[in-house]
């Protein structure tokens, strides 16, 4: 007697790009060359990136996370502290200085030029509009580069359409990099219609691999009965990418950080199941969900690819000479 159950069949839409930026593996880097270079413990102010995996791994290797500089113990003050992907206030690095730190500053290049495009504003003497959430470590590091009352912070069209402004002739905006394309045209939109002499960043504020992976998830959304972001709840990026399935088509999206939070009973029948991960979402946790689905389904993976990335980010001058080996990172990336 054949005991065999059939698996229904199921196919997967695989987003490309999807999962881990420049900016993202950067930072990673940069705390595993830290500890190779320095030995443990090395300290990372706040998450070095919005990923949960990543952190518990990071910590697993010698890295110490803090909220403040403050909590690095005396006798550690010559290890190394690493600042977030995110950025941080200029008060950051000078209260780092003040107290004899040495610090490894793992911002994203992307970040630090909207840093330098919301300054440029300043300088001029325009008042600097930022569109971003409010709390985000990003927003805070952004706003923390410019005095006090020289930046506003607009969230949505309703913020755009109730702003007034001291003096409406003299404005720049700039955005956070990891926010949703649409949403923040609609923003853009409205505070041109009030400001018709807004000044714009003098390049897209909104990072390429942002608007590579919500480009790649419309492309894929259409038709699934399910969508899939691999990500975590604080990740600004992937909470996107779910909101982008919904309206692409996606008749469900879930945010999901690891295979285990996966609610079978609740999947029910599907027949195509879209796949994307933010981009602070490890390839090693697309790979365990997608064999999870195989446990449970006839599984047939196909891609759906709208952007080759290429990008690389050199890490700080200080670790350029640590070799970095596939070893070293394999436990991300597989």
């Amino acid at each position: 007697m054949n005991l065999a159950v059939t698996r229904p069949p199921l196919t997967i839409r695989l987003c490309g790009p999807r999962g881990f930026c420049a900016g993202v593996d950067r930072a990673i880097q940069i705390v595993v060359l830290a500890l190779k270079a320095y030995g443990a413990p090395v300290y990372v102010r706040h998450e070095i990136v919005h990923n949960r995996y990543v952190v518990e791994g990071l910590e697993a290797k010698g890295a110490v996370f803090v909220e403040e500089l403050n909590e690095i113990p005396e006798e550690h003050r010559s290890q190394p502290v690493v600042f977030s992907a995110h950025g941080v206030p200029k008060s950051v690095p000078e209260d780092a200085q003040a107290r004899n730190l040495f610090y490894l500053d793992a911002t994203c290049p992307l970040v630090s030029k909207v840093h330098k495009q919301a300054m440029r504003h300043q300088r001029l003497g325009r008042h600097v509009i930022l569109i971003g959430h409010a709390g985000h470590p990003e927003v805070i590091g952004t706003m923390g580069q410019l005095p006090e009352g020289t930046v506003s912070l607009i969230d949505t069209i309703a913020d755009a359409e109730a702003y007034q402004p001291a003096d409406p002739d003299n404005l720049g905006y700039v955005t956070q990099t990891t926010l949703s394309v649409d949403d923040t045209a609609g923003v853009i939109a409205k505070l041109q219609e009030r400001f018709p002499n807004l000044t714009p960043p003098s390049a897209d504020s909104i990072c390429y691999a942002t608007t590579n992976r919500q480009e790649a998830v419309k492309q894929a959304a259409p038709g699934c009965d399910l969508f899939i972001v691999v990500g975590a709840p604080n990740s600004s990026n992937s909470k996107r990418l779910v909101e982008v399935a919904l309206r692409a088509g996606a008749t469900r999206s879930l945010l999901v950080q690891r295979a285990s939070e996966i609610n079978w009973d609740e999947i029910g029948a599907i027949g195509t199941l879209g796949i994307s991960a933010g981009a602070s979402a490890p390839e090693v946790i697309v790979d365990e969900i997608i064999e999870a689905f195989r446990e449970r389904f006839d599984a047939r993976v196909e891609l759906a690819i709208t952007a080759e990335e290429n990008e690389h980010f050199l890490v700080n001058r200080e670790l350029r000479d640590i070799e970095l080996t596939r070893e070293d990172m394999a436990w991300v990336n597989g």
